[in-house]
């Protein structure tokens, strides 16, 4: 059995995430008390069930707590456990609160939502480090249903990094530091092709960008000593029993430098890791309509 296990903060597009596996023929069941999570995968499994996504999070109460020691029972069974945490900043859930007209789970009386936002944020802390961790601040649902069918359809590498999730995540600066990132490397530094009229519409992922760059020495003395210190720690990270870790580049505003060295990074490791790309502002910038509920 294939098992995705979702949780994060009330609206940061755990629904979309669901909506995702359910196109992809996923058995679903959403808002599940964690105490229930093990009845329900052994009855799916001897209903011969092999793909199912569940979601876990603050409107079960309580039992949310619970979810690691469940997680340490699954992964000793014989199934494939993925586990995805959805995180937001609190500016991004205020605004998405307002244009949804949703309430809080733990709205109340005595709560604002931005107390009820602390409040579930720190009773989720424990879980965002156990799975792959991702920040939808700003993040389109276009956007956000490919970086989950990305995670869902990724396959485990060779070793020495077997079973690890390796994701280079692209951003600018003046935008703040992703959530999610376990590794930050600023390349800010480094000649920027926003000041060349013709680079400044295109992405790292032209060619005539590519070219810019990789024509500066000082580029190419950047991108070997961040491989080199990624490769030479993987294995720790690996040892530390570590399934995911996010290395986020970023630049003044994610569209030419940062965006450059996540795609050479991520083809670098594609052959000892389980490797993910994303580019947070290039999907902030989808003209793709619509807010993540």
């Amino acid at each position: 059995m294939h098992l995705v296990l979702i949780s994060g903060l009330s609206g940061s597009g755990k629904s979309i995430a669901l909506k995702v596996l359910e196109d992809a023929d996923y058995y679903c069941v959403d808002n599940l008390p964690a105490q229930l999570l093990q009845p329900l995968v052994g009855q799916l499994d001897l209903q011969g069930y092999d793909k199912v996504g569940v979601v876990i999070d603050i409107r079960g109460g309580n039992s949310v707590a619970t979810l690691p020691l469940q997680l340490d029972v699954l992964r000793e069974q014989d199934l494939e456990l993925q586990f995805l945490f959805l995180d937001a900043q609190d500016a991004t859930l205020i605004k998405r609160y307002s244009e949804t007209r949703r309430r809080h789970p733990l709205a109340s009386d005595q709560l604002t939502l931005t107390e009820a936002i602390a409040a579930e944020r720190g009773r989720l802390a424990g879980l965002a480090a156990l799975g792959h961790h991702i920040d939808t601040s700003g993040v389109k649902p276009a956007a956000l249903r490919e970086w989950v069918r990305q995670f869902v359809k990724s396959t485990i590498a060779s070793d020495p990094c077997r079973g690890l999730t390796l994701l280079f995540e692209s951003f600018g600066f003046k935008n703040g530091i992703p959530l999610d990132a376990d590794l930050v490397f600023d390349v800010r530094c480094l000649p920027n092709p926003h000041y060349d009229p013709n680079l400044r519409p295109l992405t790292g992922r032209d060619g005539a960008v590519v070219d810019f760059l990789e024509a500066e020495a000082d580029v190419l003395r950047m991108r070997s000593d961040i491989a080199r210190f990624v490769r030479a720690w993987l294995p720790a990270y690996v040892q530390d029993s570590r399934n995911y870790l996010t290395v986020a580049i970023g630049c003044t505003g994610g569209q030419h430098r940062s965006v450059y060295f996540a795609e050479w990074l991520a083809r670098e490791f594609r052959e000892c890791a389980r490797v993910l790309v994303r580019h947070r502002e290039l999907a902030a910038a989808n003209p793709v309509p619509g807010s993540i509920p």
